[in-house]
């Protein structure tokens, strides 16, 4: 079976100006919530089972599942404390059965090929997989060191003309969490520290990408969506 995690439990600070009485994940895009979007892109890539990581307001998340009527197969977990990413992961790892699974961020959507990630994955003896995301002129994002084949470091925000971003798509060995406590980031306790000892690939693709996390890129998705998706 094929399972992804959604990662939708943050407080959504520097959308709250737009968004402020829900969570970031059910943001209206042209009426619809941006999770609707998200799901419908996992449904596309063959997800068979997603499990959202729930925690801000997560009710209002749970009610709108009531009326869900997609084909996917979903489960909730909701952090009853926040966890941080690492935590929200690892919790919600105990409701899959996947050898690899992946994780995807709930305010963004990055439409990368998932099963040629997943094949680029099973060439190598890598414990995760980053999707990342070609990006020039920019200074929002931090960008990523890409070597034959590894993800050697992650940069700091800083302004570049060229260059690779973490996407937020990851594709993980189901194990790989399993010693970690229960709070932690999962970027700077353990991809930063995976990333030193090269056992984490990169899978490049130039594919949509947006991030809604700050209302000047929520703004575009209205415009976005509407030319380029269909539900």
């Amino acid at each position: 079976m094929r399972e992804c995690i959604i990662l939708a439990g943050g407080f959504g600070t520097r959308l709250q100006s737009v968004v402020n009485d829900r969570p970031k994940c059910l943001a209206p895009v042209n009426g619809r919530p941006f999770l609707e979007y998200l799901l419908a892109y996992l449904e596309q890539e063959h997800i068979q089972h997603a499990v959202l990581s729930l925690g801000y307001k997560h009710e209002k998340v749970e009610e709108w599942l009531a009326s869900y009527n997609g084909e996917l197969k979903i489960t909730t977990v909701v952090e009853q404390e926040p966890l941080g990413t690492g935590g929200g992961i690892r919790l919600a790892l105990q409701e899959t059965r996947a050898d690899q699974v992946y994780v995807v961020n709930g305010d963004t959507l990055f439409r990368v090929g998932l099963e040629q990630m997943l094949h680029q994955h099973r060439q190598g003896d890598n414990k995760a997989t980053l999707a990342l995301k070609p990006m020039q002129d920019f200074d929002r994002y931090g960008s990523v060191t890409f070597e034959k084949g590894h993800i050697t470091a992650f940069q700091e925000k800083r302004f570049c003309r060229e260059g690779l971003i973490n996407g937020g798509v990851y594709l993980l060995e189901r194990d790989i969490l399993a010693d970690f406590p229960r709070k932690f980031s999962f970027e700077k306790e353990y991809l930063e520290v995976e990333a030193a000892r090269n056992t984490i690939g990169g899978y490049v693709e130039d594919a949509y990408f947006i991030d809604i996390g700050i209302p000047e890129d929520y703004k575009r998705a209205q415009i976005d969506f509407r030319e380029q998706f269909s539900l």
